[in-house]
């Protein structure tokens, strides 16, 4: 059991390691599968990513679709207000020494699916308020987690979009497929297998989740965003826990 609780306690903790930086990615890659495919299913638009976003913006502003340009926009907008929500609490919980400095982005994003799990079948009979508000908070959260993980792992590790994951796939197998036909004359050309491992399995959580995400909303509708919260919070809690349990020493 407690070494059950060290290692929950390492995914997020201040001092940071290889091992526990792929293992809180191959986490929260899954989660963010599960909450880009079952968003789509609730909402019909991929929130984990702003590319699609940003284009989508662009032609819809040149085909004079001003309604459906302000809706990117706020996607893009909630999608920053969440990277800067997990700079503003990371930053409080390092300036006050929390051992929960990574954990408090995770505990408020599982705040946020829980809420919309419990709160989404009510809410979804308010169509004109329902799908732009589920968007922006989907951005939201995705913009939360990514900001999280690229903070922790200094940009080495991303969770919420695949494309320069697959580029750095291909690149790893374009080099693990060259010839060194001249031998040692030049510096050879080498994969690195540990990197492409990670990011292969980065790439297949985030495929996972999404088939879990997608039959998940397929069969229990919002509610199936209510273990994706449990996740987030048994990820984060140690470290909560042991912030409460100071404060209660020195108080």
């Amino acid at each position: 059991m407690q070494r059950s609780v060290d290692y929950v306690r390492t995914l997020t903790a201040q001092a940071r390691s290889a091992r526990a930086n792929r293992h809180l990615g191959f986490a929260l890659a899954g989660v963010a599968g599960a909450m880009n495919a079952g968003g789509f299913l609730a909402v019909h638009q991929y929130t984990s990513h702003m590319t699609g976003v940003v284009s989508s913006a662009a032609d819809n502003l040149a085909l004079g679709a001003g309604d459906l340009v302000l809706d990117a926009l706020g996607a893009i907008l909630s999608f920053l207000l969440g990277a800067a929500s997990t700079a503003l609490l990371v930053n409080y919980g390092r300036r006050r020494a929390l051992a929960s400095e990574y954990a408090l982005p995770l505990m408020f994003e599982a705040v946020l699916l829980l809420a919309f799990g419990v709160l989404g079948a009510r809410l979804s009979s308010v169509r004109g308020l329902f799908v732009p508000a589920t968007v922006m908070l989907l951005c939201y959260t995705m913009g939360l987690q990514n900001a999280l993980v690229t903070k922790l792992s200094h940009a080495e590790i991303r969770t919420t979009h695949m494309t320069g994951i697959v580029t750095d796939i291909g690149i790893e197998l374009g080099k693990m497929l060259y010839w060194n036909a001249d031998g040692g004359a030049r510096p050879r050309v080498a994969s690195n297998h540990a990197r492409l491992a990670v990011l292969c399995g980065l790439l297949g959580s985030f495929f996972c989740g999404g088939v879990a995400g997608a039959l998940g909303f397929k069969v229990l509708g919002y509610a199936a965003t209510v273990p994706l919260a449990l996740l987030l919070c048994s990820l984060a809690i140690v470290p909560a826990l042991d912030d409460l349990r100071a404060r209660a020493r020195r108080s």
